[in-house]
């Protein structure tokens, strides 16, 4: 069952970082973070400083929760990523950032993160003509993402486009209001993430 907007509200404060799960109202005063910057409940100021390791782990959990990775997707991600050649912060929040569900997020073509899941689980997206109701399929250069030319798909995305959710489509990207559609121009760089991550906190949790 989907979460309800309470129950995400609630774990942005309990986790006391905006986990961008609501889409547009993240990014508005109206953020629940941005509202009350405490945890709920009513023992919060007993919580005491949190410690190195706490650190690490929860900016870890905020990873995973963002980007809406289980623990086994996450494990795999952050290997692959250590494989690569380079910093292996970067490589994982590249592997993060061009996996589908981010990317038509991004694109402005779903208003969350949990949304794009859904409408391409729902097989509204194309990837270079063909149906991908893959959330994880990690994008290439060269690819194209579009929507489904049938009026339900097309709606979806437009509506989303209609919010403006994301007015600034980042470079690795090229984005098409009418129809709606995507292309991967580039491998996204450090400065292309979006979102307040710290990697290197993450790479030390999981290398320990």
């Amino acid at each position: 069952m989907a979460r309800t907007f309470q129950s995400v509200c609630k774990l942005c404060r309990r986790e006391g970082v905006q986990l961008y799960l609501k889409g547009s109202r993240c990014f508005t005063v109206k953020c629940a973070v941005k509202k009350r910057e405490y945890p709920p409940g009513s023992h919060v100021w007993r919580r005491q400083k949190i410690s190195d390791f706490g650190l690490k782990l929860r900016e870890t959990q905020k990873v995973k929760r963002v980007y809406g990775l289980s623990d086994t997707q996450f494990r795999k991600v952050f290997a692959e990523a250590s494989r690569m050649r380079g910093n292996t912060g970067e490589n994982l929040l590249q592997l993060l950032e061009r996996r589908l569900m981010n990317v038509v997020a991004v694109l402005g073509f779903a208003p969350s993160r949990p949304a794009a899941r859904q409408m391409i689980a729902h097989g509204h997206v194309r990837v270079n003509g063909r149906r991908m109701d893959i959330p994880s399929y990690v994008v290439r250069v060269g690819d194209a993402i579009t929507v489904h030319p049938r009026e339900r798909s097309q709606k979806l995305a437009k509506e989303s486009l209609d919010i403006g959710l994301q007015a600034r489509v980042p470079s690795w990207l090229q984005r098409t209001d009418d129809p709606p559609s995507g292309k991967v121009v580039a491998v996204p760089g450090r400065e292309d993430v979006m979102l307040p991550i710290n990697e290197n906190l993450v790479v030390e949790y999981c290398s320990r």
